[in-house]
């Protein structure tokens, strides 16, 4: 995020009067407001959530979650993310209505790459679709908000030296936003087919827990927009 200021003025004829003080006043105020943002950095952020692209099967009828065992999948080779992640994404879809369990209770990082123990185990536990999500990138934006001038008043000598000791420039500075893509997939454990798919970008996330929440709340209301996930 940035702030930028930028207005031009013309000089007065007369004195600065007034209204010139009270308006100059409030520009330093709204400058020291920028200032202060610029400060906070991405903490001043606010995350976003959108989708950059989505697929459904053309034959995928319209489902709801309700009553529905569904596991919760978060692909990382980092043990505990995996385990905060899906926990996150099951209680999600609890309070969506479904049975949401988090994969990694049926399925020990050990066995990941056993993809027929995986099934056979998700099976047994009566899972009947499978919600997968997994990081796909990241990448930063580095916006440069240029430096303000006060506007300085030049009528006279005396009015500028009063004025223009008091305040005159405010550095720029850099403000850095951080973006995370996540790929969402909704899988039928009982055809053994993909239904759902979808490419996401949020903005300035401050941790996994709120990523992974977001991108959720998201998906969700892509899916039903499209007619996929039942109101």
């Amino acid at each position: 995020m940035a702030i930028a200021l930028q207005r031009e003025y013309a000089p007065p004829a007369g004195g600065l009067g007034f209204a010139r003080a009270e308006e100059l006043s409030m520009l330093r105020l709204v400058q020291k407001l920028a200032l202060g943002a610029a400060v906070l950095g991405l903490s001043a952020c606010v995350a976003t959530t959108t989708f950059t692209s989505t697929w459904k099967a053309p034959d995928a009828p319209a489902v709801s979650p309700v009553g529905k065992t569904v596991a919760a999948l978060f692909v990382t080779s980092d043990e505990g993310k995996r385990r905060a992640a899906e926990d996150i994404l099951a209680a999600d879809l609890n309070a969506r209505g479904a049975h949401g369990i988090a994969s990694y209770t049926l399925v020990p990082n050990a066995q990941r790459g056993d993809v027929d123990a995986v099934k056979a185990k998700l099976k047994q536990a009566g899972v009947q679709g499978v919600v997968v999500m997994r990081i796909v990138g990241k990448d930063q934006q580095i916006t440069y908000t240029p430096g303000y001038v006060a506007p300085a008043y030049y009528g006279g000598f005396g009015p500028y030296w009063g004025y223009g000791w008091r305040e005159v420039y405010a550095p720029g500075y850099l403000t850095t936003d951080t973006y995370i893509s996540i790929e969402t997939l909704i899988y039928s454990l009982k055809q053994d087919k993909l239904l759902w798919a979808g490419t996401s970008r949020t903005s300035n996330p401050s941790n996994l827990d709120k990523l992974i929440q977001e991108v959720a709340d998201a998906a969700a209301k892509q899916m039903t927009k499209q007619g996929f996930l039942a109101p």
